[in-house]
């Protein structure tokens, strides 16, 4: 799958139609916070949730920014892997 970045999301698309989506609005210089994940229902279950994380924590990382996690589904993906915390400032 390809990713398309911008500066508080990132995604993917296949002809128009949303397949991934994480948005990360920021909260001031430097922290975003991490309030939606979206996997189009045709492709869940098939591990596209934890790679469009994996990608965007590498954006925010290069970024040099920090974050914090709102929504349910990227709390619960920091918490599985601790070794992507270091971005990561609790509430």
């Amino acid at each position: 799958m390809v990713y398309i970045y911008e500066d508080n999301r990132v995604y993917a698309e296949d002809d128009d139609l949303l397949l991934a989506e994480v948005t990360f609005p920021y909260e001031n210089n430097d922290t975003v916070n991490i309030d939606h994940v979206f996997v189009d229902p045709s492709l869940r279950g098939q591990g596209i949730a934890s790679e469009i994380m994996k990608f965007t924590y590498s954006f925010i990382k290069e970024k040099g920014l920090k974050t914090y996690a709102a929504c349910p589904y990227a709390i619960r993906w920091f918490d599985k892997y601790p070794e992507f915390q270091d971005i990561l400032v609790k509430r």
